[in-house]
């Protein structure tokens, strides 16, 4: 599993003109990306470093904070540009196990406590943010 952390001041997720979620306050966004071979550890550890992890002013965590996070899958993360012009999407876990995986994600976020909005899988997203900072943080669990 590969996130890709950012610290916003604000964003939102819209599909076909619908706001599907957003953050009005600083929080964070979390684009994640499953591969073939992710499961509950990688789950566990993701939803974690996403509630635990000290990026907001002051070194503190969305957790300590009662921050928002914006979750959106994203397959394109474990994109393969190795070869040619192509990329290859090889890597990234077809839809039947990767949306229960990140839903996995948001569910243990949200059992912390935390306020967690989302886009919608497998959707043509536009996303729309303020980066803070800007904290931009790679996650490989």
């Amino acid at each position: 599993m590969r996130t890709v952390i950012q610290r916003v001041s604000r964003a939102a997720v819209t599909v076909e003109g619908e706001v599907a979620g957003a953050l009005t306050r600083p929080g964070l966004l979390a684009l994640v990306g499953v591969t073939h071979d992710d499961g509950p550890d990688q789950v566990a550890l993701t939803a974690r470093k996403i509630a635990e992890l000290r990026l907001l002013h002051g070194e503190r965590s969305v957790l300590e904070e009662a921050a928002p996070v914006l979750v959106v899958s994203q397959f394109t993360l474990h994109a393969d540009v190795r070869k040619g012009r192509r990329p290859s999407w090889n890597a990234a876990a077809p839809a039947a196990v990767a949306e229960p995986l990140v839903q996995a994600v948001v569910d243990d976020l949200r059992s912390r406590g935390l306020e967690v909005a989302t886009g919608v899988f497998g959707a043509h997203m536009d996303i729309e943010l303020v980066a803070d900072g800007p904290v931009t943080i790679v996650l490989d669990a």
